[in-house]
């Protein structure tokens, strides 16, 4: 029936591995069985999920999977009862009786299929293309992926040369059978027609007004007379073997990366930037919002269905036409945090609304939007989040293009092998569960089907009011997060004896980098528990790192859909209750407070979390906010809480590399320090070490040891970067240098400008009047235990 990969069992990948053998992760391990006692819990019931996370022993099954009968259509699991003499299985669901198709006829307790096997909690299924005959040779060939590179001209001509050797590597690490596009733009929008080599054509865009889907393709020759243009897969006539219509010359524009290879390069060379006269006191001519627009209109006639990605490569505020974010007087700020409050930003609720209606628009189409943003101002990432988000876009934001952070991650996603992303394409996903249980929504790179359903909550978190949600672009580190309401209903078990297990099946059907149908299906169960008084139960399955990340996605939410919304407030209120609910304490007395080992660093969390840039927006402009966030919701939980809480690894003489406090106490002058705080990874050298690496010890023979010691924070950062998407920024600092504020920001104050008598010789002080961790769990701790 089906083979196991080989390899270790689940239950030592769990071990190993944060996220487990079926990358979800959970809130709580134990659920409350009622809605009362799930409030009482203060931490939201959510699962975050790694959809196409890859991992060694997935089983792939090269068949279609079994399915209950409808409404239900749960997929068999290890978690169904079996009758083997009557062939019937039993849905752990909805209870019904299906009977086994007849080619599983052979099945008994010593031939069981690969989808019931106990540790195949997550399996994938390879679906065979079949066509009419049944005859796999004749198959369509898979559909190729898409690359529409849109570039903007509007940058210098330093900036200009950076953007095109980026797009020379990338031209030869595209896979061959790919298709490319190319659109420049800058004050007008250039469509390039790459199938025409005699020499270079080009079809020109306005850019100062929005220009519909129909008018695009009617400039370009490309709408059929007196016909409309239909989403879903192109009908009537077999597909060429590249996934393209005969009927349409779309080819002009995409070509397989093997044939325009020369023409693009040529087109490269010759490429300049954009020669509109730009006025004194004024911002260059910028029309993004049209490029993305005819991009989006080219691709969604061409290969609806197809996986395609638009890669914007962006060097500017889009100055005018649609999605404008700023005038072109230079006098006139972009919009910063502040002016937002102040409902004082002109052009920016036009501008969500038109990148709002463009998501719509490559949801529909099923394409991604690629976001490369790098600028020493803003760009518009904040407004154009909407679109990246719901289409499971990629977004990098950089200060340059000749900056590494830019440069390594735009190499990144053309990358095959080890170092792959695994980019897939128009993926939907499909939740079922147990009767009780019904889904707010969800928070992540996804958008809502609005396919309401019996298990659809009133309450409506993130993209909700569906069971299923559509992700165009999604990846090996694609990170989902789901809310649940408890609500148990009347017909909550089969024998009216309540069922002790709760069942939720995630149902993921997206098209791999290769161009391969799959259908990934992981079948999860936990423990109901029963009354108020089982705290022991619900306190051993609380896991803290997913609840601050949860907590942090559901803050940043609020913050962006509530005015006025306090989150530190909401925050302290919300650790309060937890830290009351669950400690143990006698009234009135804090020094008799004590709180269980699997919530002890809760409180460190929700700490570094008050502080973070999640939260604190002072000193981030909106583009840097929106960047963080989207990164933080489509994260894993492991690289989530880096983001939240750094790690710090001391390196020294007396020890060998090991795990730092996150404390300014950490800092020795004969130290260095190595700080990941996901975006920047600093390297901090004490003032000892800097003045010896001065000096050149570490040259000489006899100071060897020095000169591994300096080296080893250098490869262990080495080693962060190269396996993170986007690239972090790289920082080398000294104590007591300007940059040293990179690491002094995220550390605890323990040591202030107040207490700077008590401070050690060769360590550092904080100049802040924020409280320390220790000041923030004393009040804790007093507030908790208050009558």
């Amino acid at each position: 029936m089906a083979e196991m990969a080989g390899g270790a069992p689940a239950t030592e990948v769990a071990a190993s591995d944060p996220d487990g053998f079926d990358g979800v992760r959970m809130t709580w391990n134990a659920w409350p069985r009622s809605k009362i006692e799930a409030s009482k819990c203060v931490i939201p019931v959510a699962a975050s999920i790694s959809p196409i996370r890859s991992f060694p022993d997935l089983v792939v099954l090269p068949y279609s999977p079994l399915r209950c009968k409808p409404p239900c259509s749960a997929v068999l699991n290890p978690f169904c009862r079996v009758d083997f003499p009557s062939r019937i299985w039993i849905c752990p669901f909805c209870f019904s009786r299906n009977h086994f198709p007849h080619h599983y006829a052979a099945i008994s307790e010593s031939n069981v299929p690969g989808e019931l096997y106990p540790q195949c909690s997550t399996v994938e299924y390879a679906i065979p293309a079949l066509v009419s005959g049944g005859d796999p040779s004749a198959a369509p060939s898979l559909p190729p992926p898409i690359f529409l590179f849109v570039i903007d001209t509007c940058v210098i001509e330093e900036e200009f040369g950076f953007v095109k050797s980026a797009m020379r590597r990338a031209i030869g690490l595209i896979p061959e059978n790919a298709l490319v596009g190319l659109i420049t733009y800058g004050t007008q929008v250039q469509l390039h027609e790459l199938g025409f080599s005699e020499l270079s054509k080009l079809y020109v865009f306005r850019g100062t007004k929005e220009i519909s889907k129909e008018l695009i393709l009617d400039q370009v020759g490309l709408s059929a007379p007196g016909s409309a243009p239909t989403p879903g897969f192109p009908k009537g006539g077999m597909l060429q073997a590249n996934g393209l219509h005969p009927a349409v010359s779309i080819n002009r524009f995409l070509l397989p990366a093997s044939d325009c290879e020369y023409t693009l390069n040529a087109l490269l060379d010759e490429l300049q930037i954009d020669q509109w006269p730009v006025e004194a006191g004024n911002r260059a001519r910028r029309c993004t919002g049209v490029a993305l627009s005819v991009a989006a209109g080219l691709l969604g006639t061409c290969l609806p269905g197809t996986g395609a990605r638009i890669v914007a490569l962006v060097g500017g505020p889009c100055t005018e036409g649609p999605g404008m974010i700023v005038s072109k007087d230079l006098s006139q700020p972009v919009r910063s945090h502040k002016d937002l409050d102040k409902d004082a930003a002109p052009h920016f609720h036009k501008a969500v609304k038109f990148y709002d209606n463009l998501a719509k628009q490559l949801v529909n189409q099923g394409h991604v939007l690629d976001l490369f943003a790098s600028a020493l101002d803003q760009v518009g990432v904040a407004e154009m989040k909407v679109a990246v988000e719901r289409t499971g876009g990629l977004v990098v934001l950089a200060e340059s293009f000749g900056h590494p952070v830019f440069k390594d991650s735009f190499k990144r996603i053309f990358e095959s092998g080890e170092q792959s992303l695994g980019l897939s394409f128009n993926g939907t996903h499909e939740i079922n569960c147990s009767k009780e249980i019904k889904i707010q929504g969800i928070i992540g790179p996804c958008t809502s089907l609005e396919k309401k359903g019996a298990f659809c909550s009133d309450t409506v978190i993130g993209q909700g009011n569906t069971t299923v949600w559509k992700i165009c672009g999604l990846d090996r580190s694609t990170c989902l997060t789901v809310f649940f309401d408890i609500s148990p209903s009347e017909r909550s078990s089969q024998s009216g004896i309540p069922n002790p297990q709760l069942y939720i099946q995630f149902l993921t059907n997206y098209q791999n980098s290769e161009g391969q149908i799959r259908l990934r299906v992981t079948t999860i169960t936990r423990r109901w528990v029963e009354g108020s008084t089982n705290t022991a139960e619900l306190v051993d399955g609380f896991d803290q790192e997913t609840a601050a990340v949860v907590l942090a996605r559901y803050v940043s939410f609020k913050m962006e859909m509530e005015e006025e919304f306090d989150a530190t407030r909401w925050l302290d209120r919300t650790l309060i209750r937890l830290c009351s609910r669950f400690g143990d304490y006698r009234k009135d007395e804090p020094s008799s407070f004590i709180i269980n080992p699997n919530f002890s660093i809760f409180p460190q969390f929700m700490f570094n979390l008050r502080r973070s840039q999640f939260v604190q927006v002072f000193n981030n402009s909106p583009d840097e906010t929106a960047y963080f966030r989207i990164l933080l919701n489509r994260e894993s939980i492991t690289n989530s809480v880096v983001m939240i809480q750094p790690s710090l690894i001391s390196y020294s003489f007396a020890a060998p590399p090991s795990p730092a406090l996150l404390d300014v106490a950490s800092i020795a002058a004969d130290r260095i320090l190595l700080l990941d705080a996901y975006f920047s990874v600093v390297i901090f050298h004490g003032t000892t070490i800097a003045q010896w690496r001065n000096m050149g010890y570490q040259n000489q023979p006899e100071h060897q040891a020095f000169s591994l010691l300096l080296q080893a924070p250098h490869d262990d950062a080495q080693m962060i970067i190269r396996d993170r998407f986007p690239a972090p920024r790289l920082v080398v600092c000294d104590q007591h240098g300007s940059q040293a504020r990179f690491l002094l920001a995220k550390l605890n104050p323990s040591a202030t400008y107040n207490s700077a008598h008590e401070v050690a010789p060769g360590s550092d002080i904080i100049f802040t009047d924020d409280a320390s961790l220790q000041v923030f769990c004393e009040h804790l701790q007093r507030l908790a235990v208050q009558s």
